[in-house]
């Protein structure tokens, strides 16, 4: 039974509370009706203008100081601005106590207050947002992940909230980073079902704006030293408290990317992800001005990238590592024993659970199976696989000068379009063979001698065709020179010439005849988030040629999200495979043919790397000789997935033919918005190449072409 104390003190706090708000409907009217712009009621009662949405939408309540003065405020121009008359009848009395009434007893108050979505935060006027463009909001329901995959957290009238999908904003009754971490995983229903039946959900991400690490008393920025180290230091007294509340950080410890876990309970993974941008845990490569944006537009980019890749599980080069495992789990239950009972099996199609090590030609440099080679060794073509994307430009012809312009073509999302259909060694040791017969079914690396391939004259199709080889660069090198011996080379490197119509011998070849396609399921979830973060940026799929390129006039600017988003997918694929090759950190006393940390990864697979980056290059090659055997046009320079023609106009249609049936040359490139097909990256006129050529005869000019800028690397994609 409560006492007379208790209830004296109950009495007395209804008293306080005093008459109530209007509903939040009634407050904007009045506001409204008095002239006063919802900035200047935030300025009048020093608050932001979030709040005072939320007050006029019914998100959150006045609280002190403020609600008195609000209230009186309020109050007052209900006087002056009443309510005008209607000829409605009035509402039908209630009925009291129809339905049973919840008290604490019955029914517990929820550990923190989740309300309804309210609009996201003012943008500058720099970067507006179009108002007739929305974007729906996911349908996830009353589930574990009702809210979402993430929350970006700051702090608002000296309380915590954080933002999540589509303006959606939860109160954060936490006052420090363990409460906040236990309130995450008790109450906060974030997170992220599973992407393949025998995965596992992802683990709820918090993003951490600097109000909110002052509030959790964490510091806004790292010290010089932590920054080297990459994590807080251990002896910090918030890192203290963690341990002393019994949670545990990953080896990494609490750096811009950490993890909070204890063991898992009933099978219940315990697990939290934090995310630090003003600890640089944003890369400007992949996110640009992500870590600057208000807390609600910022919880917009990244839910957009979660629900359409994943969510961040670190860099945008983790995270396509990530995607990969994501997609295809190492393991699977096994069927049922004689008992009943299900184990942990290797699940057919993946990689596996242990690492590889590479054979001698494919292990990067300082790799421990290297340790035995001299100091200082320089490993040649005959010793090495060295599979790269193009940089690769020569002079220009008399010909080609009597044109007025250089126009760049740029091949959308060239390597995630070569990752598609790529045939790739999976969990089984490559099997090291001597003068096999050439299978180009069989990924692996052959060393061969494909100097005898000659451009001049070449198979198309099914017709030998005559080309001048000189204006074109050598599919089989980096650099487009010829090889002039034996040297290692990827299947789809080999494959491709026997397609140019020359007989091959391998002398030896290190094979992986246990091989899938493994990044097919990468390949189409990114390609979907491209094509639809294109959308948002009013490139729909399935326009003609010279739509598309009006359409991508600008498209950028036409959401500024989205457009963080698109770069931050496309950073995905490029640093996603690059990290299939990880190579030594710089520093920290490694030494060559010591191991390093990613090694012992099974997603360490310069392999699978290499024939990625081979199908690209190999395939740009045979778009460049399809164009240059129908239209006598050679390119000038190409590096990675750009290429530089001249043409007499600026336009991509000025180099490329298409019929008025909107067809071109089959096997040549194509203009269109889908991954392998291309876009205009840039045009330039031939009075600048020559320019440029002057202070650098050696300048790659598909470098430069979009910007026009010797100073630096070009800003394309």
């Amino acid at each position: 039974m409560p006492n007379e104390d208790e209830l004296f003190q109950a009495v007395q706090a209804l008293l306080e509370d005093g008459p109530q708000f209007p509903p939040p409907a009634e407050r904007a009217r009045l506001r409204e009706a008095a002239g006063v712009t919802q900035s200047g009621l935030a300025g009048v009662l020093k608050t932001s203008l979030q709040t005072v949405k939320n007050w006029e939408t019914g998100k959150s309540e006045p609280r002190p100081p403020r609600r008195g003065p609000y209230l009186a405020l309020l109050e007052g121009w209900a006087k002056r601005y009443p309510q005008p008359r209607t000829n409605q009848p009035p509402a039908p009395a209630q009925v009291e106590e129809t339905a049973p009434v919840q008290t604490e007893e019955t029914a517990p108050a929820p550990a923190a207050a989740i309300v309804a979505p309210r609009p996201s935060s003012t943008r500058p006027a720099s970067a507006p947002r179009p108002a007739a463009r929305t974007r729906p909001r996911p349908t996830l329901g009353d589930g574990p992940f009702a809210n979402g995959p993430l929350t970006v957290l700051t702090v608002e009238d000296g309380d915590l909230v954080g933002y999540g999908y589509d303006g959606l904003v939860v109160d954060v009754p936490a006052t420090t980073l363990p409460d906040l971490v236990e309130w995450t995983l008790t109450h906060g229903r974030f997170g992220a079902p599973k992407l393949d039946p025998w995965g596992r959900d992802a683990d709820p991400l918090l993003v951490l704006t600097p109000p909110a690490l002052e509030y959790l008393g964490l510091p806004v920025q790292l010290s010089d030293d932590e920054q080297l180290a990459g994590r807080l230091d251990a002896g910090h007294p918030e890192i203290k408290r963690i341990e002393a509340a019994q949670w545990q950080l990953t080896r990494r410890g609490l750096g811009p990317w950490a993890r909070i876990y204890r063991p898992a309970q009933d099978n219940r993974r315990m697990c939290v992800q934090l995310c630090i941008p003003s600890w640089k845990a944003l890369d400007t490569r992949s996110w640009k001005n992500a870590a600057d944006l208000a807390p609600a537009d910022l919880a917009r980019v990244m839910s957009l990238y979660a629900s359409r890749v994943m969510t961040p599980r670190g860099s945008t080069a983790v995270t396509g590592l990530e995607l990969m495992t994501a997609l295809h789990p190492p393991t699977r239950a096994s069927a049922p024993d004689d008992e009943g009972r299900r184990h942990s099996a290797h699940n057919p199609g993946s990689l596996g659970t242990e690492p590889m090590e590479p054979p001698p030609c494919e292990a990067v440099n300082g790799h421990p199976v290297l340790a035995d080679l001299p100091r200082f060794h320089i490993r040649t073509p005959a010793e090495r696989l060295f599979e790269e994307a193009y940089d690769w430009a020569r002079p220009l012809t008399d010909e080609e000068r009597r044109h007025t312009h250089l126009v760049g073509i740029d091949v959308n999302m060239a390597f995630a379009a070569a990752s598609n259909g790529a045939a790739v060694g999976l969990a089984t040791k490559p099997v090291h063979v001597h003068n096999p017969n050439f299978d180009p079914t069989v990924p692996g690396s052959w060393l061969v001698d494909l100097s005898h391939v000659d451009l001049d004259r070449v198979m198309v199709g099914k017709k030998w065709v005559d080309l001048c080889g000189d204006l074109l660069p050598s599919p089989f090198t980096p650099d487009g020179t010829r090889p002039d011996g034996p040297a290692w080379y990827a299947t789809p490197t080999v494959a491709y010439a026997l397609e140019l119509g020359y007989q091959v011998q391998p002398l030896e070849g290190w094979l992986r005849p246990d091989s899938g396609r493994y990044l097919d399921a990468w390949y189409k979830r990114l390609r979907d988030a491209y094509m639809a973060t294109m959308a948002d940026l009013g490139v729909p799929d399935g326009l003609a040629p010279r739509e598309f390129l009006a359409a991508m006039e600008g498209h950028k600017q036409r959401d500024p999200d989205a457009a963080i988003v698109l770069d931050a997918i496309k950073a995905t694929v490029k640093f996603g495979l690059g990290k299939l090759q990880q190579k030594a950190p710089a520093g920290y006393g490694w030494k060559p043919g010591q191991p390093w940390p990613a090694l012992a990864r099974p997603t360490w697979r310069p392999d699978i790397r290499a024939t990625v980056i081979s199908r690209a290059r190999v395939g740009m090659h045979r778009k460049m000789v399809a164009l240059a055997a129908n239209t006598a046009r050679y390119p000038v320079a190409v590096l990675s997935d750009c290429a530089v023609y001249a043409a007499n106009g600026t336009s991509p249609l000025d180099v490329l033919p298409y019929t008025e049936q909107g067809k071109t040359i089959p096997g040549s490139f194509r203009i269109g918005l889908s991954p392998g097909m291309v876009k205009h990256e840039g045009t330039q006129t031939v009075t600048w190449a020559d320019r440029v050529r002057a202070d650098d005869p050696l300048c790659n000019l598909a470098r430069i072409i979009k910007s026009g800028d010797t100073a630096g690397p070009d800003s394309g994609e």
